[in-house]
């Protein structure tokens, strides 16, 4: 299975795409085969930008219908550790007033851990408990992780379900990866996702515009 994807300058993207995205707000999530969905994470450090895979359609409409429902506006990485991963997700972390219904959160994602898909750098994996708690390797309702290096962690691979790739943002990662971290690799000083924006696009223009390819 072949992926490729190449970063541009935000500024770029942001004029390329202007006349097919398409905010959404409050609307459900609608698979179609012409269009495909971009998240962008509006972070302290700039923005991360996401394609999710069609190969984990769980995890990709569960995470589509939390970010546009405002569940991550405002949660922190909670967890980060310099050349491996950053995590967040956890709304327990949010600074911001609740506007969606709690209901939105399922208990779990089932897992779809796919052996094409391994981790490596930009890499987007749903966080989950391990061990005899979670035989079915069921993965974490909101919490997800973002792969810091090629080789950071080739022992996930086949254990965690990855969803989704960085198109754009790599450069943010790597700022917040390398901040500072206490007790539980948690940052001394917090780290937020102020919003995460849903944008509806039409799968040419991901194609042209990050050289990515649709299997």
């Amino acid at each position: 299975m072949t992926r490729k994807m190449m970063t541009i300058p935000i500024r770029i993207l942001i004029f390329l795409l202007a006349f097919n995205a398409v905010k959404i707000a409050a609307q459900d999530y609608i698979p179609d085969s012409r269009h495909d969905y971009l998240i962008t994470l509006e972070t302290d450090h700039g923005n991360i930008i996401l394609l999710l895979f069609d190969e984990a359609p769980m995890h990709k409409e569960n995470f589509v219908a939390l970010a546009m429902a405002g569940v991550y506006d405002g949660v922190t990485f909670h967890r980060v550790i310099e050349n491996f991963m950053i995590q967040s997700g956890d709304p327990a972390t949010s600074n911001v007033s609740r506007q969606y219904d709690p209901e939105i959160i399922p208990d779990h994602v089932p897992a779809e851990i796919n052996p094409a898909f391994r981790h490596r750098r930009g890499t987007v994996g749903a966080a989950r408990y391990g061990g005899e708690r979670n035989p079915l390797k069921n993965s974490s309702p909101s919490q997800f992780y973002i792969v810091q290096h090629d080789r950071a962690a080739p022992h996930l691979d086949g254990e965690y379900t990855v969803f989704g790739q960085v198109m754009s943002g790599l450069e943010v990662i790597d700022i917040i990866a390398a901040v500072p971290t206490g007790e539980r690799d948690r940052p001394l000083e917090d780290i937020r996702i102020n919003r995460a924006r849903v944008d509806r696009v039409t799968r040419s223009d991901v194609m042209k515009f990050y050289n990515y390819t649709y299997d």
